[in-house]
């Protein structure tokens, strides 16, 4: 676009709310933005004598087309600038590299007997959620100490009191076994009372009628029933001496912490929820001098809150951002209720935001000394394979099947330092029957390589090529993917296998034309960075390779029921997602599904089974 075309626009821009979206001469978006008047806003980056930081005069100077979105207020600007960016991530902006769901639990008080669950996605369906945990292991040990505490259901069945018998869980004390009508939808809602005030942080409360409880027991002399809440209650006790972090208030918060070392940034969000921390999530950018901590903070929120997760009441940030106000509207209609976004200068909600920074700093050093290890296996690896460059793009392959069953391949992606999971592939295996992981790998690097410009990622963009392949296997599956890329007419692709002989506990590098290995030595940095890549597509293989498993299970027990087809089975899966959560679902909810009584009747005799 011509310059005299771009201030013709720069002179016709709306005054009314919106989104911007900068474009270089390629038409490539390389910066999207908000305003609350769209013509102030953009015309501010093109005045003269603009006292501009270093990233935004470089910014400009890309700059070769602007177009604009209007909206109808600001907030819906703010909504729409940060599902932009996740969908073009534009190089001038902070964008978070990790875009997953994380897991919450699932309370549907409503229910007559409710059970916790696992989901990914907070629905206002009347049900209670609790968290993000992560990392995942957070919401386990909360799992495993709710399991261990309180004799909550844990099965899948539809508890009508009318089961013949118990399951085991009744035998160890973990269940009251309401399925046999041996406790009452009264006394499980008091059980599901203290779960509630356990994930909420409502320890005093929570204490005080487990002992009121346990002291009117003993007064009706039940002293198996006082003796089981006294070992309740100080299990209780023992667990939030170790995990309550010290403050008065037990108000759910999300906690910011921003720490720098160089030109690199990491920014810690921890999550506490009823006086617990729960976990703690991590965001690393090598290469952020010129960002304004305010910039951070804010594109943190703005893209971290665009999901489907709940808010939590207070978020805690190391400094003030422009838009606090706009920002606490949107998440307090996020969540349904006030939120409220606060930089703390003193008091404990200031050392929770100090906990952050030390966190942030402690991950910035980790984050450069793993880049340096990376950084030294590449020349490692230059070295060895004589390799022009040392390899930034590293793609690794593995099969996975059982006695030659649901045959599948991974393939996984390092690239500059990280495990790039958007890259990330799952095949099929279609033109092989039985296991043999050999041609199973041939087939696998000739689709891969076959085509012109491969696959597009997830974002929509093709896949670029590699500068190594990295294969699992010896000589043998090295030279199958040898085969491979000579049927996809791509041989100059650097690649080699990795693998151990049998007994011994030294990685060997196996390479086209070359009988002997090389023999790596176990500490190096370039053993680590293969192993690393080896191990990630191995346990994606076994990943996809469960779940197809798991699918035919679920596919072999809904073929037993009279009344679900095949359109009918896929519609169910497509709905529930597993075999759990269909068992665990209401006749109601079956129902709405499409399913009649009598057909529901037979998948629950079906799952019990």
């Amino acid at each position: 676009m011509t310059i005299d075309v771009l201030q013709s626009k720069l002179s016709h821009l709306p005054g009314s709310p919106g989104v911007y979206l900068f474009k270089n001469e390629q038409g490539e978006v390389i910066y999207i933005g908000k305003a609350a008047v769209l013509a102030d806003r953009v015309r501010s980056y093109f005045q003269k004598g603009a006292d501009h930081n270093p990233k935004t005069s470089l910014l400009v100077s890309h700059i070769a087309d602007v177009e604009t979105m209007v909206t109808r207020s600001e907030l819906e600007a703010l909504i729409l600038e940060s599902n932009l960016v996740k969908r073009h991530r534009p190089r001038f902006n902070i964008v978070l590299r990790d875009d997953k769901q994380y897991p919450y639990v699932r309370l549907p008080v409503k229910d007559d007997f409710p059970r916790l669950s696992i989901v990914r996605r907070v629905q206002k369906d009347g049900a209670l959620y609790y968290g993000p945990y992560t990392p995942a292991n957070a919401l386990r040990e909360t799992l495993k100490v709710i399991k261990h505490v309180f004799p909550l259901a844990t099965c899948t069945i539809d508890i009508d009191g009318t089961a013949a018998r118990a399951c085991i869980e009744f035998e160890i004390k973990r269940c009251m076994a309401p399925c046999t009508g041996n406790q009452s939808k009264e006394e499980y809602h008091q059980i599901v009372k203290q779960v509630r005030q356990f994930l909420e942080g409502r320890d005093r409360e929570l204490l005080d009628d487990l002992r009121a409880r346990m002291e009117a027991a003993a007064e009706r002399e039940e002293f198996e029933e006082a003796a089981r809440l006294r070992d309740r209650l100080f299990k209780i006790e023992r667990m939030l001496e170790k995990q309550r972090i010290t403050q008065t208030s037990a108000t759910d918060q999300d906690v910011i912490g921003l720490a720098r070392q160089g030109s690199a940034v990491d920014l810690q969000i921890l999550f506490v929820r009823g006086g617990l921390l729960i976990g703690r999530k991590d965001f690393f950018w090598p290469e952020s001098a010129a960002v304004a901590d305010e910039e951070l903070v804010h594109s943190a929120i703005e893209q971290f809150y665009n999901k489907d997760g709940q808010p939590p009441r207070e978020v805690l940030i190391p400094t003030d951002i422009e838009d606090a106000a706009l920002i606490q509207r949107w998440l307090s209609d996020k969540r349904g209720e006030s939120v409220h976004v606060r930089s703390p200068e003193r008091g404990t909600k200031h050392q929770l935001v100090l906990l952050a920074e030390e966190n942030a700093a402690a991950a910035v050093a980790d984050h450069l000394r793993d880049e340096e290890l990376d950084r030294q296996a590449g020349e490692e690896l230059q070295r060895l394979l004589r390799l022009e460059q040392a390899p930034r793009r590293i793609e690794g392959f593995d099969i996975s099947n059982t006695m030659g069953n649901q045959s599948v391949a991974s393939m996984v992606v390092w690239e500059d330092g990280q495990m790039k999971k958007a890259d990330y592939r799952r095949f099929k295996i279609q033109t092989v029957t039985g296991a043999n992981d050999f041609a199973s790998m041939k087939e696998v690097v000739t689709r891969r390589y076959g085509e012109t410009r491969g696959e597009p990622s997830r974002t929509g963009e093709y896949l670029a090529q590699p500068d190594l392949i990295l294969i699992d296997g010896g000589l043998g599956q090295l030279a199958a993917a040898l085969e491979g890329l000579k049927e996809a007419g791509r041989q100059g692709l650097p690649i080699l296998g990795l693998a151990k002989a049998r007994g011994d506990k030294e990685e060997r590098i196996f390479l086209a034309g070359r009988k002997n290995p090389i023999l790596l030595k176990p500490q190096s940095p370039s053993t680590h960075l293969l192993q690393r890549i080896r191990d990630e597509a191995h346990r994606f293989a076994i990943t996809f390779h469960r779940k197809l498993r798991g699918k035919s299970l679920v596919a072999s027990k809904l073929d037993q029921v009279i009344g679900i087809g095949e359109i009918r089975r896929n519609q169910l899966l497509e709905k529930f997602g597993s075999l759990d959560n269909l068992a665990s679902a209401s006749d109601e909810a079956l129902r709405e599904a499409g399913l009649t009584a009598t057909t529901v009747s037979n998948l629950r005799r079906a799952l019990d089974k």
